[in-house]
């Protein structure tokens, strides 16, 4: 049992909560104006775990056969019988409902959208079989956290929901450009609808770049709409200077450092931009 939970919390990633997870709280924080008290953080918390394990597990589940066609996934735990479609499935299962009990714990609203919530963390692992807009639809997908951090304190929508979410859209976005970039080959072999292969790997860079500029704009708008102290523009030209720095790691013709990009720059990203909410909040 032991060895089957850790090859599922590898195979999920579950590490890489870091991501989102930063940001629900970064919404509960300004919704609540500081400290939104251990019971909404704890429910909050649950509910992303839960979130984020649903979409892993369907993701994991759905990608199993074109895993084990391509090179870069074919050593997976799917493909290579570590776990069984049935872990995935049970996880699945088991996560959605965390899900939902957590937005019935937390207020009405949190309930109500939660089966919305599951549609689009179900559903976006299969875009990719007909649209290059999947990176969006993903970065739009994990944008639910900052909103539904907002909702959980304050049971409503209010417009820096909208700037959270839409900063949290066009970041992931961004990076799972730079993701997409590494399949290129096999996305074109096996049909699926990638940007990168369909418009190459140098545009696909390039509409990187713009998600990331667009992701600094929106969180400066943020700051100014809700008139964040110098802690958080000084956090926001540190996550400028790191998206700089991220872009040049990897250029159309070396993709060798993309590991680094992907997974460190945008860890620290999602930790300092909740230290500099946090900071600029308080002080």
């Amino acid at each position: 049992m032991r060895r089957a939970l850790r090859h599922f919390l590898d195979a999920i990633k579950f590490e890489h909560t870091v991501f989102a997870l930063p940001f629900a709280y970064v919404a509960m924080v300004l919704a609540a104006d500081g400290w939104p008290g251990w019971r909404v953080v704890v429910w909050v918390t649950l509910a992303m775990t839960g979130a984020r394990t649903l979409a892993m597990s369907v993701n994991r589940l759905a990608d199993r056969l074109t895993d084990a066609a391509n090179p870069r996934t074919a050593q997976r735990h799917l493909p290579t019988g570590l776990l069984a479609p049935w872990h995935m499935l049970l996880a699945a299962v088991a996560s959605g409902a965390l899900l939902a009990f957590s937005g019935w714990m937390l207020n009405p609203l949190c309930l109500k959208l939660a089966p919305w919530a599951a549609l689009f963390l179900i559903g976006y692992s299969y875009t990719k079989r007909f649209t290059w807009t999947s990176h969006w639809i993903l970065g739009f997908t994990d944008g639910i956290a900052a909103a539904g951090g907002w909702i959980a304190v304050s049971g409503v929508f209010a417009p820096p929901t909208f700037l959270l979410w839409f900063a949290l859209t066009v970041w992931i976005a961004g990076f799972d450009l730079i993701y997409a970039c590494q399949d290129v080959d096999f996305d074109k072999r096996a049909g699926l609808h990638s940007f990168p292969a369909r418009f190459g790997i140098a545009p696909a860079l390039h509409a990187a770049k713009v998600c990331h500029v667009l992701t600094v704009v929106a969180f400066g708008a943020l700051g100014w709409t809700m008139g964040l102290g110098w802690l958080y523009w000084a956090g926001v030209v540190v996550v400028a200077g790191l998206f700089v720095y991220e872009h040049s790691l990897i250029s159309p013709t070396d993709l060798s450092r993309l590991d680094v990009a992907f997974f460190n720059v945008n860890g620290y990203i999602a930790l300092i931009l909740f230290a500099a909410v946090l900071g600029g909040r308080l002080f």
